[in-house]
């Protein structure tokens, strides 16, 4: 593929790959309703700017919310690529389409692993790792998931994307250096659980803020996040259930932690992810703490000192 310049500048077919609109599609809204005004290089080939791109995400999101195109078009083209605005609150939100998520959508869509890991390095040097937690992987992620989901992307390019992000976030801990008394945080996906990418996400978070990390991996053993616990101490653990699958293989997962967790007098106990969330429903924790708010877990930490 043909390489832009630095000034942010994009040919259709990355245009495309960062959408999930296709080169037509893109043509169409342009010619047909004006939405966009690409530049013209000399040889006739076209060059998009980030607002473009953002106004044609901007329409695509509106329309797949139901509104007709040429309606969206009106409401995108008036607010110029601003924010989108929606009551349903879509996957990506513009504010943070930045130009690192938009080469990320770009890459994955090619299934490129090696320019995906230089764009999170590039990213991480240019932002520092908290924004490009929040505003750059966790939206990049969304997206991912999202374009599985309706069929944009195949299997392939969800699990290059997944896996290209889930090794860097492993690189970045362990080439953390951490003082050895600080807090100690460990972090631990169910039995039966595999997307593991949210608690390295939740653990670099931590890790900023001067904690020592552990993990207990994907769909760990059972009975094996209670021995790593007694052989470690941690000050706070945090349990993940993406999925209603661990609760399928052992209905008494959560009470049996929960009793675990109990007799953990020094030892907050956390738990979060839709699986656990659903399942909390039906079922009464004494010990353990539901959330999905990692602010939340801060202001417990602060008030069990």
């Amino acid at each position: 593929m043909v390489r832009v310049n630095t000034n942010n500048r994009y040919y259709i077919q990355q245009v495309a790959d960062m959408t999930g609109l296709s080169k037509q599609v893109i043509r169409k809204w342009e010619e047909r309703y004006n939405l966009i005004r690409p530049e013209r290089l000399p040889n006739g080939y076209r060059i998009y700017s980030e607002k473009d791109i953002n106004l044609l995400l901007h329409v695509k999101t509106l329309s797949e919310e139901g509104m007709p195109i040429r309606q969206a078009v009106q409401l995108a083209d008036k607010m110029g690529g601003e924010t989108v605005i929606s009551p349903k609150e879509p996957s990506l939100q513009m504010s943070r389409l930045n130009e690192f998520v938009l080469q990320l959508l770009e890459k994955g869509n090619r299934c490129d692993e090696l320019e995906l890991m230089i764009t999170l390095q590039q990213a991480n040097y240019e932002v520092g790792l908290s924004a490009l937690l929040d505003q750059v992987i966790t939206p990049f992620l969304q997206e991912v998931g999202d374009r599985w989901e309706r069929g944009e992307w195949d299997e392939y390019q969800e699990s290059v994307s997944s896996l290209a992000v889930r090794d860097y976030l492993v690189q970045l801990r362990r080439n953390n250096q951490h003082h050895p008394e600080a807090p100690v945080a460990l972090a631990a996906c169910l039995p039966y659980e595999r997307h593991e990418i949210p608690l390295h996400i939740v653990l670099l978070q931590f890790m900023l803020k001067g904690w020592r990390t552990f993990l207990v991996g994907a769909s760990p053993a059972p009975g094996s996040i209670e021995a790593v616990i007694q052989k470690i101490r941690p000050d706070i653990v945090i349990l993940s259930a993406s999925s209603s699958i661990p609760f399928e293989e052992d209905p008494d997962l959560l009470e049996k932690l929960d009793a675990f967790a109990a007799k953990q007098p020094n030892c907050q106990f956390f738990i979060g992810g839709k699986g656990a969330i659903a399942q909390k429903a039906a079922k009464e924790l004494h010990a353990i703490h539901l959330t999905d708010d990692l602010e939340d877990v801060w202001e417990r930490i602060e008030i069990g000192k």
